[in-house]
């Protein structure tokens, strides 16, 4: 998650799109908006339903034209061939 987050905020679309699953994974390219800010990543709890799936609920906080912004998500991942990968966020 960390990762994803760090990637997010460099803008490294070659590595979110290598760490998100193929069947889930978007095949427009990402939209970056001008002047946003990340600010901060909390995780706020990891569960691992099994040794090869898990969920992470987080909060990112980020600024953009003067106003700021939280983001938060239950997100869920898959490990296949020792690798995790996001699949997707679950909905609140």
């Amino acid at each position: 998650m960390r990762s994803r987050y760090s990637a997010y905020t460099l803008r490294l679309d070659d590595y979110l799109l290598a760490t998100w699953h193929p069947s889930t994974r978007p095949t427009a390219p990402f939209h970056h908006e001008d002047g946003l800010r990340w600010l901060g990543l909390q995780v706020l709890r990891h569960d691992s339903t099994d040794g090869d799936h898990a969920q992470v609920e987080f909060v990112a906080r980020s600024k953009l034209g003067g106003r700021a912004h939280r983001l938060r998500e239950l997100s869920r991942f898959v490990r296949e061939g020792g690798r995790w990968f996001y699949l997707d966020a679950l909905s609140g």
